[in-house]
Parts: structure tokens; C-alpha cells; sequence
């Protein structure tokens, strides 16, 4: 009885540690966070000062080096400097530690950054076994698959995906939640394909959206163009360069850094 009472207190000691710790290790895993990036590297504007966030960085991941969220803020400036292979080996190491919240990130960082998009299928793929489809930088998961497979040229599946996205959008919210970019790329997928006509409704309902839309103006006027209507095209494609040269293009947050795909080119 003696024996069986002390084994009772060594099995309650070990379960009562190994319940503690996941909270003890979340509490200095923020506290790293703090000293190293919110009181060290924001200090800096990695831009001009690459350097000295790395090295806070850097500091942080010595004291622990799973911390996916410091991996990922490594990643990030590189990024947006175009150095895509030097930020990917930081990423894929936040997703090692942290695969739920970093997967969908780098899922987007591969669609609409470095632009391997078979790696950003797979990746998204993976995230919607895990939440489903649902949204990552204002766009969901579908969205960014349909996008991918119209940059590999296979319009008929990038339009499948499309369709399959905007009836979601309707059904989970409503038909106003549609964006502007799901019906511009609905409309390229089906302009790829020669489907000019269909083309044309989805960009009438993106310039419905956003009326000044130079990059749904100009294939628009393209399509018009095509089908014989050549005095609309011409207004049509007049009226894209002039909303171009105002800014009036595809206006996601990070096309300050990227050109979008079917993206127009202001001169």
C-alpha cells in the first residue's frame, strides 16, 4: 500500500509537469517574441536596415530556436525584396514548427510571390484539409488555386476552380461578397479559351464592382475587338489607359511589391 501511495504521487507529479509545460513554454516563447522583435528588430526598418532585424532575429532563435513567428518575420523582408530562395528556407522552417498557422501563409508566398505554382496548389491543398476553404490575405484558398492553375495554362480547370469559388462565396456569405478579382479572373479564364462572350458578363460584373478597373477594361476591349465591335473596343481600351495612368489597377496590398498576374503595366 506504502509503495503504491508513493507511485500515485510520482504519476500525479509527471502528468501535473507535463500539463504545465506547453503553458510554461507559450509564455517564454512570448517573451522571447517581445525582447527580440517587438524591442528589438521593430526598432529597425528592414529595408536599409537588413541587418540589424536579422540580427535581433537571430538573437531570439538562440534562445529558441522553434519559434515559427520570428522564422516567419526572418522570411518576410526577404520576400518583399525579391530574394525569394533566402526567404523560403526561413518559411519552410516556421512551417516546420508551426505548420497550422504558416502553411496557408506560404501557400500564398509560393501563388502570388515566387510564383512556383504547382508548390502553391500542393501547399493549399494541404491547408484546406485543415480548415477547409477558407481565407488567406483577403482571398480564399480556391481563390489562389484557381489563379495557379491559370498561370500553368490550364484555363479549363483554373475556370472550373473559379466557378466552384464564387458559387461557394454566394452560398457561405452572399452574392454582393463576390471580389472584384474572382470576376476578373473568371473572365480570363474563359477569354483564354475563346469564350468571349462569357468573358464579357464576368467583366461587367467585376466593372460593376469597380467601375474604373483598367486591367477588366482593356480585356474587355480586347474581346470586343475580336468579336467585330471595334468603335466600343476602341473606347473601351482609350478609357483602360487613361484609368491606368490614375492608378486605377488591381489594388491588393501586396501588388506594391508584385505584379499581379494579367496585371497591366502603367508606363
Amino acid at each position: 500500500m506504502k509503495n503504491f501511495y508513493f507511485l500515485s504521487i510520482i504519476i500525479f507529479s509527471i502528468f501535473a509537469s507535463a500539463q504545465e509545460k506547453p503553458e510554461a513554454k507559450k509564455a517564454s516563447q512570448e517573451a522571447i517574441v517581445k525582447e527580440y522583435l517587438e524591442n528589438c528588430a521593430y526598432k529597425y526598418d528592414y529595408t536599409v536596415n537588413m541587418f540589424e532585424w536579422q540580427e535581433c532575429l537571430d538573437n531570439g532563435l538562440k534562445k529558441d530556436s522553434t519559434i515559427a513567428y520570428l522564422w516567419q518575420q526572418k522570411a518576410m523582408p526577404l520576400f518583399k525584396a525579391r530574394k525569394y530562395e533566402a526567404g523560403m528556407i526561413f518559411l519552410d522552417k516556421a512551417v516546420k514548427f508551426d505548420k497550422k498557422s504558416w502553411i496557408p501563409y506560404r501557400a500564398f508566398i509560393k501563388c502570388i510571390f515566387s510564383k512556383t505554382y504547382k508548390e502553391a496548389i500542393t501547399d493549399f491543398e494541404e491547408a484546406k484539409k485543415i480548415f477547409g476553404n477558407t481565407y488567406e490575405m483577403d482571398h480564399t484558398y480556391d481563390f489562389y488555386i484557381g489563379l495557379s492553375y491559370l498561370q500553368l495554362n490550364d484555363f479549363k480547370k483554373a475556370e472550373e476552380i473559379f466557378q466552384s469559388n464564387i458559387d461557394f462565396v454566394k452560398k457561405t456569405q452572399n452574392k454582393d461578397a463576390v471580389h472584384h478579382l474572382d470576376l476578373f479572373y473568371f473572365g480570363i479564364s474563359k477569354f483564354e479559351q475563346n469564350k468571349l462572350e462569357e468573358a464579357i458578363i464576368e467583366f461587367d460584373k467585376a466593372l460593376a464592382k469597380y467601375p474604373e478597373f483598367s486591367d477588366v477594361e482593356f480585356f474587355k476591349g480586347v474581346a470586343l475587338y475580336k468579336l467585330g465591335q471595334k468603335e466600343e473596343a476602341k473606347t473601351l481600351l482609350e478609357k483602360a489607359k487613361a484609368d491606368l495612368k490614375k492608378g486605377y489597377t488591381i489594388n491588393e496590398d501586396n501588388a506594391i511589391y508584385e505584379q499581379y498576374p494579367y496585371q497591366l503595366k502603367s508606363k
